[in-house]
């Protein structure tokens, strides 16, 4: 393999893992608050590119990406309010149930509103023609948005989390619920707020990979597990650990392509969440808790 050949697998891999670390970084903002997996995450994502792409024929395009910002995280508030909190005493289990039905529902919602047809926002600088030759390898525009998007979605948490009080208390949440409520902290805020936050950042994803994946009603669930298998690969909360673990699964999927059929490229992901869960289930950089998944 030249060494062209390779760097454009590597390029290709931090794109892809990128693209999944931040689906996987909505993941943690709601585990940490609430302690359970919200596997309707990658219907965020695709509600905020198709949202845009609806907006964008009426209104600018950074317009647009800001108005599907903004509605989707009100649509996660909505789930919130409709569907969570009217559970009564709920475990864990029967909370991810209901955001598994939310996802199916979400996606039903979406191909009778936007039908089967693939689409996608233009590229926010340049165009698909328009690559970047880097030592031999090309790369689009678009990959540096994607790049520069999940470099300020992490470090914005970072600061987010450490030094506001609502982070703070989102953080307290997830230590311990009722040690949260007992210091006055109103914990159903904090849930609303983690749910819209997730949204928010899943939407965003959304509008920036929408040129370069396109967005149809049903694209969000394979980002939704390719999402979740880097939470756990990165440790379910963890961040940092969510870009490691984003850049490790869109390596081994740019490498796979080299000696597999395409076709096998999302089958990687599921095999190494299986893996995951059986060998080291808190993942690289995450609490022991998280080995609490093998229950269910």
């Amino acid at each position: 393999m030249s060494f062209e050949h390779l760097l454009q697998y590597v390029l290709s891999g931090i794109t892809n893992g990128s693209i999944y670390a931040i689906v996987a970084i909505g993941f943690n903002i709601i585990y940490n608050t609430t302690g359970i997996i919200n596997f309707a995450q990658g219907e965020f994502v695709m509600l905020g590119g198709m949202t845009a792409i609806s907006l964008a024929a009426f209104m600018p395009l950074p317009l647009a990406i800001l108005a599907a910002v903004v509605i989707t995280s009100f649509a996660g508030a909505l789930i919130d309010f409709l569907f969570i909190r009217r559970l009564k005493s709920p475990s864990v289990l029967n909370m991810i149930i209901v955001t598994v039905g939310l996802s199916i529902m979400i996606r039903e919602i979406a191909l009778h509103i936007w039908d089967e047809k693939v689409r996608s926002l233009p590229y926010f600088t340049g165009n698909e023609i328009a690559s970047i030759n880097l030592l031999g390898a090309y790369i689009s525009p678009q990959v540096l948005w994607v790049l520069g998007v999940c470099s300020v979605i992490v470090v914005f948490l970072g600061l987010f989390f450490k030094f506001t009080l609502t982070g703070k208390s989102m953080r307290a949440c997830a230590s311990n619920m009722i040690a949260a409520r007992l210091c006055g902290i109103n914990t159903r805020n904090m849930v609303t707020i983690s749910f819209m936050l997730s949204a928010a950042i899943g939407a965003l994803a959304g509008c920036v990979i929408s040129p370069i994946t396109q967005t149809q009603y049903d694209c969000g669930t394979s980002l939704a597990i390719k999402g979740f298998t880097v939470a756990i690969l990165g440790g379910l909360g963890n961040s940092t650990g969510a870009i490691i673990g984003g850049v490790i699964i869109g390596l081994l999927e740019a490498f796979s392509i080299s000696v597999m059929p395409l076709a096998y490229k999302d089958a990687i992901a599921i095999a190494i969440l299986l893996v995951i869960l059986f060998v080291k289930p808190s993942g690289l950089l995450g609490a022991r808790e998280a080995a609490e998944l093998k229950e269910f």
